[in-house]
């Protein structure tokens, strides 16, 4: 598929997760493979612009940008149209990203009600319509997407109209998570909602994202709901290695073994590494902690051994405790196995 002039293969996107999204971990997905595009975890404009006034630095959520393989995507938020427009600019001509992703999605209470920002502006199309085709006509021909969510409420399902006034501003893709601000994660994403909106617009891709626990179920909702892609989040955290999976089904091939205990102690090891360069050991060890409670989880005893890595402090320590987990538990096939 394509976004704009930038060819996507295949049509499997990484949801971009506040914590999670890291260079690291993104540089994860990279060696499994299956990724048509990565994405960064949202970057607040008005901090990028804060910072680099008052101190000269950037946001750290935007370290390894520039030097990582292409494409990559940044997110942005915020709901001023000149401040998104300033800092889309500063990403294109700085660090030369593939794509520049819009967040009118984020259901985070202090950034909604708190600031007027993420899936609140799903409120006024109008105003998501004018933001995409201010920063649109900055930053062009490098594409600009949205990632958005089916409305603020399940009174204000705003989606297939925000969507049309993206397009109509020059979006080159929408993503649409099926769900509303107000149910946050709860309850169970609308891909009925989604298909909904890909029917609304005539030019631009609509990519959907939701519940996609296993290969099997982005295959089967990129087929069903007619969608250009599927983007893939959380469950990405618990099977880094579902997008190489899924990837395999889309081509008709059979999907390729998960990794061995041994090869997924060497990923770990090997982002923890990563962490460490970019953070420095404290706060590498806080956001590997994070990470492996995610990546455990559902599997038999992870309960222990979440509670005796909290508990740790040396990285040396942390990994071998992993490392004897892995070789004594397996993986599940998938979330819904699990859940």
């Amino acid at each position: 598929m394509k976004i704009g002039a930038l060819e996507i293969s295949p049509p499997l996107f990484q949801a971009p997760m506040a914590g999670y999204s890291n260079y690291a971990f993104r540089q994860l997905l990279r060696r499994l493979g299956g990724v048509g595009l990565l994405c960064t975890e949202m970057v607040s404009a008005r901090g990028f612009l804060e910072l680099d006034r008052r101190y000269g630095k950037l946001p750290e959520r935007l370290w390894g940008v520039r030097e990582e393989p292409r494409p990559v995507s940044v997110q942005i938020w915020d709901n001023d149209p000149n401040k998104l427009a300033q800092v889309a600019e500063r990403l294109v001509e700085d660090f030369h990203v593939s794509a520049l992703d819009l967040n009118f999605g984020c259901p985070a209470e202090q950034i909604t009600k708190g600031v007027a920002c993420g899936a609140y502006l799903l409120k006024d199309p109008e105003v998501v319509g004018n933001i995409v085709s201010k920063v649109v006509r900055t930053v062009s021909p490098i594409p600009v997407t949205a990632k958005m969510r089916l409305g603020y409420t399940d009174q204000q399902l705003t989606a297939c109209e925000v969507a049309q006034a993206i397009e109509q501003a020059g979006g080159s893709a929408v993503f649409v998570h099926g769900r509303t601000a107000q149910q946050k994660y709860r309850g169970t994403a609308n891909w009925e909602r989604i298909a909904e909106v890909k029917a609304a617009v005539r030019r631009i891709p609509v990519i959907g994202n939701g519940d996609i626990r296993s290969a099997a179920d982005a295959v089967n909702n990129f087929k069903r709901y007619g969608l250009d892609g599927v983007m893939i989040g959380r469950a990405a955290l618990f099977r880094p290695w579902i997008f190489r999976e899924a990837a395999a089904l889309l081509a008709g091939n059979a999907p390729p073994p998960e990794p061995t205990p041994e090869e997924q102690f060497d990923l770990i090891r090997e982002q923890y590494e990563m962490l460490m360069g970019q953070f420095g050991s404290p706060k590498a060890t806080i956001l590997m902690k994070q990470f492996l409670c995610r990546f455990i989880a559902f599997r038999p005893g992870s309960k222990h051994l979440r509670v005796n890595v909290l508990h740790l402090n040396e990285p040396r320590e942390i990994l071998e405790a992993v490392r004897q987990f892995l070789l004594q538990t397996a993986s599940p096939s998938s979330l819904s196995d699990s859940c």
